[in-house]
């Protein structure tokens, strides 16, 4: 009797560690698509930073020019 009961017992311990490795194996994976869409949103945001900043750059440049412009042609 006590032997069946240690088998239970053992039995019901591996099948707890195997479904805890499934669910483990599971968040796991889970973490790191996770990890990899923040990877890629943090690429985007940084293309997006170096776009605007490009614009921002540009927007400069002309009013810089068009402010040359009319202080020659107020000369």
């Amino acid at each position: 009797m006590r032997r069946i009961a240690m088998k239970l017992s053992m039995i019901a311990v591996a099948a707890a560690l195997l479904m805890s490795g499934c669910g483990l194996a599971e968040t796991t994976a889970v973490a790191a698509s996770e990890a990899k869409s923040a990877a890629e949103e943090a690429k985007q945001g940084k293309e997006l930073e170096a776009k605007v900043q490009r614009d921002i750059d540009a927007a400069q440049k002309t009013e810089a020019d068009a402010r040359a412009k009319a202080e020659a042609a107020s000369e």
